[in-house]
């Protein structure tokens, strides 16, 4: 697989991010989705990263710089026909590789609650997250649910 920097101007992953989208509306309240859109993923702030198995889109995460030591990992997601394929496996090292590189001390992620994103928090315990409280410009939301990770 072929993860690169991505400037979101490819159909395969503006659909892969309004699919992403959807269903963060769909599972849950308004409020409570911090999902970002295209406009939004192309802040200075963030780095973007698409994955590639030959020519066909597999999955995507970003990176948000929140300090000079502090990064979120944002907005990853898997094309369905890669899924338990271990495509978020190899996303989430690129984006934990990525961080550390460029002397991140932690990386911390906000997800969902509902049983729908269990398999993400698993993903990313097993990965070295923890569970903290909300971190940057979140707050005590019933329906986020906060993880970070120190960074060698």
């Amino acid at each position: 697989m072929n993860i690169k920097q991505d400037d979101l101007s490819g159909g395969d992953v503006i659909a892969l991010l309004e699919e992403h989208l959807k269903d963060m509306y769909a599972t849950s309240p308004p409020e409570s989705v911090h999902a970002l859109d295209v406009t939004a993923l192309k802040s200075p702030s963030i780095t973007f990263f698409s994955a590639w198995q030959g020519d066909v889109l597999a999955g995507c995460v970003a990176i948000r710089k929140l300090s000079d030591t502090e990064a979120e990992l944002k907005s990853m997601r898997t094309v369905a026909a890669f899924r338990n394929k271990g495509v978020a496996t190899q996303l989430l090292t690129f984006v934990i590789e990525f961080a550390g590189a460029n002397g991140y001390q932690t990386l911390s992620l906000e997800t969902g609650t509902q049983s729908y994103f269990k398999a993400a928090r698993q993903l990313y315990a097993k990965n070295g997250f923890n569970d903290c409280g909300p971190f940057g410009n979140y707050h005590i939301d019933p329906n986020s649910h906060f993880m970070t990770k120190p960074l060698d």
